[in-house]
């Protein structure tokens, strides 16, 4: 069986866009636990409660389950449940058990997510959810998607710490020579969970994920700032401007294109990842064309991604036990997150002071 990433149970994880979560039940499964999710019928404030009757454990969110008001009722015996959990109404008897009631859970909706708390209600604090503001903020326009991916969460995290694979995974889209060949630095704030990788190419081939969506001709620089911030959220702050074109003295930088990719990387239990991603620009945002372009190019993208990755997790439960992992400069990033995973389990799943 291939290497798997335990979970750390007392943090924050982005269980569904927005835009997802209404007066459609929605199922998701976050760390091994199955959740339902919608909103109230008048404040809109978004629930997640445990996806299971207590009665005979029937999907909350499988029709015919519907809601009543805010009350959710079991579509195979009726049970009905408040926003909290508790269950108000037993077909058939007036008395309801002290018992019947599903787990309800810690949700904050930010930046266009849906943040859940899987771990002890007790210790979510919403302070500690990281900021991704481009979501959802004026001058910004993001296209975004969801694909599930079978593998092991930290596979993904691997994946996209170490941008080299641009160079042969995405070649024709996203990579270039430049990416694999120009060396990387890393950053980590242990305490923080926080770790950067940048790359800086001042001399580079102009993609045609940008060619395209920019009109750029010719060669750029392309600068790579990866903040990720464990466990969950992952941002890659991209910039691509002609040669020749340097930030002004107070940071603005004429000519230049600065695109925002999101990822959340959320657990849905043992080998299987939620992979939600999102490009964000503030360039030619009334442009249409680019808008679909980049909607297009970046799912394939992200196919490549999750096909590679879903390869990569059968061939590594093939492998023979004991074998023995190669890593090199560029898993720097990579590496220092494992160990912060790893550290988030070992000491009881504490929250980290996210440095925003």
């Amino acid at each position: 069986m291939p290497h798997t990433t335990a979970f750390a149970r007392n943090q924050w994880y982005v269980a569904a866009y927005s835009h997802e979560v209404g007066r459609e039940l929605l199922g998701r499964t976050i760390l091994g636990e199955t959740l339902v999710l919608y909103r109230t019928e008048e404040e809109g404030t978004p629930v997640v409660l445990h996806d299971r009757c207590v009665h005979r454990r029937y999907p909350l969110s499988e029709a015919p389950t519907r809601l009543d008001g805010d009350r959710i009722v079991c579509g195979y015996h009726g049970f009905t449940y408040d926003t909290t959990g508790t269950c108000v109404y037993v077909p058939g008897q007036k008395r309801v058990p002290r018992t019947a009631r599903v787990a309800s859970y810690p949700v904050v909706e930010q930046d266009s997510l849906i943040w859940v708390w899987i771990g002890d209600p007790a210790l979510a604090d919403p302070q500690t959810i990281p900021r991704a503001r481009h979501l959802d903020s004026p001058g910004w326009v993001t296209v975004r998607g969801m694909e599930p991916i079978d593998c092991d969460y930290g596979l993904l995290v691997d994946n996209l710490l170490d941008l080299s694979h641009e160079t042969y995974l995405h070649g024709g889209y996203i990579g270039t020579p430049e990416v694999a060949e120009t060396p990387i630095t890393t950053e980590v704030d242990e305490g923080a969970g926080l770790v950067r990788v940048s790359r800086h190419m001042d001399d580079a081939e102009c993609p045609p994920f940008y060619a395209s969506s920019t009109g750029i001709e010719g060669r750029i620089t392309r600068w790579q700032d990866i903040e990720y911030h464990a466990p969950c959220l992952y941002l890659l702050h991209s910039r691509v401007a002609p040669v020749g074109v340097v930030p002004e003295p107070d940071g603005s930088d004429p000519g230049g294109f600065h695109t925002e990719v999101t990822y959340a990387i959320t657990p849905s239990g043992d080998g299987k990842v939620y992979d939600f991603w999102a490009v964000s620009r503030d360039w030619a945002t009334d442009d249409d064309e680019v808008t679909e372009f980049l909607r297009a190019n970046n799912h394939t993208v992200v196919m490549q991604d999750v096909n590679a990755l879903n390869l990569l997790q059968r061939t590594l439960g093939t492998e023979r036990h004991g074998y023995q992992e190669l890593s090199i400069n560029i898993d720097t990033g990579g590496l220092a997150a494992r160990r912060i995973l790893a550290r988030l389990v070992e000491e009881g799943d504490k929250p980290v002071e996210k440095v925003l």
